[in-house]
């Protein structure tokens, strides 16, 4: 049985599901869901993320965290940790370009959180010589200082979808007519979680709520509060979302989200001010909300890009300066995604940020 001949089974019997539960079942159902049965990534896959473009991204990711580590007095034991690692690139670029910093990968646990069975085989290939430990959550990180990276993994965390009805919000949910999905509403019920937003949200607006980042972050925070070390997270999104940014890729196009169960790639853009306010309620701080473009400059991407430039030539140049722009340009990725950095309350914030 299809993912979709389930998934309608079980609306018939149980009623509309949240676009939450849907998107759980799309992206991670055991043997059909979209990150269990594939390599998503690449010109054979559905979508390229940054790393994919170019070493630089990495590189300079990598040399920021050397660099807070150094700032907080190289601690002799800390774990290096990627949420989402793809296929290891980001890791394996960001453990290249900090080789020559003493002591760094003597000190470095490497951890990596991945659900995908199919990308844990790629990331052990990628990073063979350097025997990471994989874990099911960061609820098993180890109490000691954490650098972390989190490279658009929290877009594909499922969210709750909400439109405001007078005081109220009705629920957005996925049904079922005539064996195709289609979205419709729940009843209109007070929201706690979106108090706040009753005085910037008009009726018919549509919220977008991820409770899942809420206690990924917290523990983030918290590891980095209580042990020292620094986070980045960068993703597309920007600090307060209105709207429906529900989206689906699907061989590097965008597709209707209730199409194809489990053969798309389902993400929304992430709301970066509940993550902000969740790492404060950890006595962590956080920095500010900085383009993409802007932090990779201030740690300087233009003058690695000349120096990688010098031994290139004809296309290979040409793809180096289509990688540039393509990381840092406002029309591109520069201004789409966004960089917050978490430190601790006694730290500097992280190279490229600012408090």
């Amino acid at each position: 049985m299809s993912l979709k001949d389930q998934l309608i089974a079980r609306i018939q019997q149980d009623g509309p599901m949240s676009v939450s539960d849907y998107m759980t079942e799309c992206l991670l159902h055991p043997t059909l869901g979209y990150y269990t049965t594939r390599d998503p990534l690449g010109a054979a896959g559905d979508f390229i993320t940054a790393p994919e473009i170019s070493q630089m991204f990495g590189e300079l990711i990598g040399l920021c965290l050397a660099q807070s580590w150094m700032d907080q007095g190289k601690p002799v034991r800390f774990t290096l940790c990627e949420l989402g690692p793809g296929r290891g690139t980001l890791m394996a670029d960001i453990l290249r370009a900090t080789r020559g910093v003493a002591g760094f990968h003597d000190a470095a646990q490497i951890v990596l959180v991945e659900a995908s069975p199919v990308l844990q085989l790629a990331q052990a290939d990628t990073l063979k010589e350097y025997q990471p430990d994989w874990i099911d959550g960061v609820a098993d990180l180890p109490d000691q200082p954490l650098l972390l990276v989190a490279n658009e993994f929290f877009d594909a965390l499922p969210i709750r979808q909400f439109l405001r009805e007078g005081d109220g919000w009705c629920e957005r949910l996925v049904g079922e007519r005539d064996g195709s999905f289609l979205f419709g509403r729940g009843p209109t019920e007070p929201q706690v979680a979106l108090t706040d937003r009753l005085s910037d949200a008009s009726d018919d607006d549509l919220v977008e709520l991820c409770a899942a980042a809420i206690p990924i972050l917290t523990v983030i925070a918290g590891r980095i509060a209580s042990h020292g070390g620094a986070a980045l997270i960068v993703d597309y999104g920007d600090w307060r979302s209105l709207g429906d940014t529900l989206q689906a890729l699907q061989n590097h196009e965008s597709v209707d989200p209730l199409a194809t169960p489990g053969q798309a790639d389902l993400t929304a853009h992430v709301d970066f001010e509940p993550l902000a306010v969740a790492t404060r309620a950890c006595g962590c701080r956080h920095t500010r909300l900085t383009p993409q473009g802007v932090f990779l400059e201030r740690l300087g991407i233009t003058a690695r890009a000349q120096a990688l430039s010098k031994a290139l030539s004809g296309s290979e140049l040409d793809a180096l300066v289509t990688a540039h722009r393509r990381l840092t340009h406002p029309d591109e990725m520069g201004n789409l995604f966004k960089v917050m950095g978490l430190f601790p309350a006694y730290a500097t914030p992280p190279p490229g940020l600012e408090p």
